[in-house]
């Protein structure tokens, strides 16, 4: 009777508890599922989000005061990708182009000194000669036109900054937009004439005195344009614990 008794303790079944091969059963189907359910379809939405952003439209930070007084520091300015061409998503490469950059407008692109994308105005195309005359500019041997600047603009610029600035409105075509210079700081107000070649732009900061732009680091070829900036989305004030600035939120650039 005890060789009975052994040999059914022996052959009793386990407890489904003590197999851990059926742990791992239970649990094959739960995370394929989650895989299936939840985290494949978020994947695709991050990988798609992203792509069109690379190719489509984006918006971009302007962390540094260039492109004062049209432009702040704290904006985030709307990019339009597909103002002038069709790229590769996350390259430079252009499956297709329609347009051209065009004189006075704003846009974005690598920097070719350093690959950092960049907020500055066009103002020189292939072809046209640039000069910088103590900051007064010339385009293909002649003056461009210059007038006081609206009140409104200058007021946007913190009180106790617009007395060490001087502000004019520039005209490049029909239309102004707002330029200012810093009297006090070392800058290079004279340069060129320069000579555009094919496929170049010459962009400068609004801000003529405190930017970096062609000046330092010639034109830009124009396969590293991203896209065209035409309006402010969000604006927060940096020097109040990024407080939102609403009245330029979704505001025209000028």
């Amino acid at each position: 009777m005890s060789g009975g008794r052994i040999r059914r303790t022996l052959n009793a079944p386990r407890s489904q508890g003590s197999n851990p091969g059926m742990k791992t059963t239970r649990w094959k189907p739960a995370a394929h599922r989650f895989w299936r359910e939840w985290l494949k379809p978020g994947l695709v939405i991050v990988l798609v989000t992203t792509a069109l952003r690379s190719a489509l439209a984006d918006w971009n930070d302007v962390p540094t005061g260039s492109m004062k007084p049209s432009i702040l520091e704290g904006d985030r300015v709307w990019v339009n990708k597909l103002a002038y061409d069709l790229k590769v998503p996350f390259t430079t490469w252009h499956l297709a182009e329609w347009s051209d950059p065009q004189r006075g407008e704003v846009v974005v692109f690598f920097s070719p000194a350093n690959g950092q994308r960049l907020v500055k105005r066009v103002i020189g195309l292939p072809g046209d000669t640039v000069e910088l005359r103590d900051n007064r500019l010339f385009l293909n041997g002649r003056a461009v036109d210059y007038d006081s600047l609206d009140t409104v603009i200058v007021n946007a610029i913190p009180a106790v900054q617009q007395s060490r600035h001087a502000f004019a409105s520039e005209r490049l075509t029909e239309r102004r937009h707002p330029v200012m210079a810093t009297p006090a700081l070392p800058a290079r107000r004279s340069f060129g004439p320069t000579a555009i070649p094919a496929g170049h732009y010459f962009m400068l900061g609004d801000n003529r005195d405190n930017s970096l732009d062609s000046r330092y680091f010639g034109p830009v070829p124009r396969e590293q344009i991203v896209g065209r900036s035409t309006a402010v989305v969000l604006s927060f004030d940096r020097e109040r614990w990024f407080a939102p600035r609403w009245a330029r939120c979704f505001t025209a650039i000028p």
